[in-house]
């Protein structure tokens, strides 16, 4: 199965870090407010990077090692060219990865 690691950009500017194996899916269950306790008290705006070709192990343990990342490293890891969201986002069509404020 192929799973996906994603960061989105919070209502506050606070980065959250996941994995799925339908980002699509995962994303919209979090600007409900559904799906993590994190957006309890805030709202998710958009995905900003994305890694695509794990299994769930390797997810989890990329996950992981983001979420230790101070705010400032995970920046430039968006910025960085291992960031696959703009081409999964072409190549699939996928629309619903933000919300319009």
């Amino acid at each position: 199965m192929n799973w996906q690691l994603y960061i989105i950009l919070c209502s506050d500017d606070s980065l959250y870090t996941g994995i799925t194996t339908d980002v699509e899916r995962r994303f919209a269950q979090h600007a409900a407010g559904k799906g993590a306790k994190y957006f309890r008290g805030r709202s998710a705006c958009r995905i900003v990077y994305l890694e695509m070709g794990h299994d769930r192990s390797s997810a989890s343990r990329r996950e992981v090692d983001i979420k230790k990342l101070r705010p400032e490293a995970k920046w430039l890891l968006i910025a960085s060219a291992g960031n696959q969201f703009e081409a999964l986002t072409k190549s699939l069509g996928l629309r619903n990865l933000s919300v319009e404020n």
